[in-house]
């Protein structure tokens, strides 16, 4: 009898095993044909074909599509596979634990700036679904606000360190960071731009520091910003920062 009680307790453990790996692979197709062909154009019937599954296992395993694409988002603000709590990861336990604001905005630039680059196509396809799809709208919804609180946590975090800006309300200055770090802007500046990372890095820690904080010596200029002080346009020379140039 107890062998096979161990044999049973065995068989379960190794189909959860597989069933997690299954589910890692269809997160993973997902997220990559979503990226290359737009939400609309991936059905789960590709998704099944890319992981080799059946579509029932899709559903059983991922759930519908906007289930799935708000998994692959939880993942992408996590950085690990599987959902974090905001409170809960590393980068705002730094930000806590420092009190100085200025450093406090240069570890949340950086995480942004990786949490964008896994983020923002996904980000984007989101929004393309909330304008066809309820549950995706809903989800949309959910996150936007969810955002937003958190960064009225971040801008009351500032606060305590007495450093926010003179006449800046919380919840503008919540604003202002929740706009500011939006994925369209990372997508905008890197993509359409050719920012690199450490360039947007750079420039949102610099953006986030005179927006927020108060007149006090700034930050000092990164080696990158320095760098990227010389703004190159396509077919026009080089227009240096606080130069001026004639519109086209």
């Amino acid at each position: 009898m107890a062998r096979s009680v161990k044999r049973r307790t065995y068989d379960t453990a190794t189909r959860r095993e597989q069933s997690a790996a299954t589910r890692t692979r269809i997160l993973a197709v997902a997220r990559q044909l979503i990226i290359d062909n737009g939400y609309r154009a991936t059905t789960v019937a590709a998704i099944a074909r890319a992981a080799d599954v059946h579509v029932d296992t899709v559903y059983e395993l991922a759930g519908r599509k906007p289930h799935l694409l708000r998994e692959l988002i939880e993942q992408a603000l996590s950085g690990v596979d599987h959902a974090v709590p905001g409170e809960h990861r590393a980068h705002v336990q730094a930000m806590r634990a420092t009190p100085d604001p200025v450093e406090k905005l240069a570890i949340y630039a950086s995480a942004m700036r990786h949490t964008h680059a896994r983020l923002a196509p996904l980000f984007v396809a989101l929004r393309e679904a909330s304008r066809t799809e309820p549950v995706a709208a809903e989800i949309w919804h959910e996150i936007s606000e969810r955002r937003a609180i958190n960064m009225r946590k971040l801008v009351a975090d500032l606060a305590t360190t007495g450093r926010l800006r003179h006449g800046l309300t919380i919840d503008e200055g919540a604003d202002i960071v929740w706009a500011t770090n939006g994925p369209e802007i990372y997508l905008l500046l890197t993509d359409e731009r050719g920012w690199t990372p450490d360039h947007y890095e750079a420039w949102i820690h610099d953006a986030w520091c005179r927006l927020l904080l108060d007149e006090t010596e700034p930050p000092p200029t990164s080696p990158t910003l320095r760098s990227a002080q010389t703004l190159r346009w396509p077919g026009r020379s080089s227009v240096r920062a606080g130069e001026t140039s004639a519109p086209e």
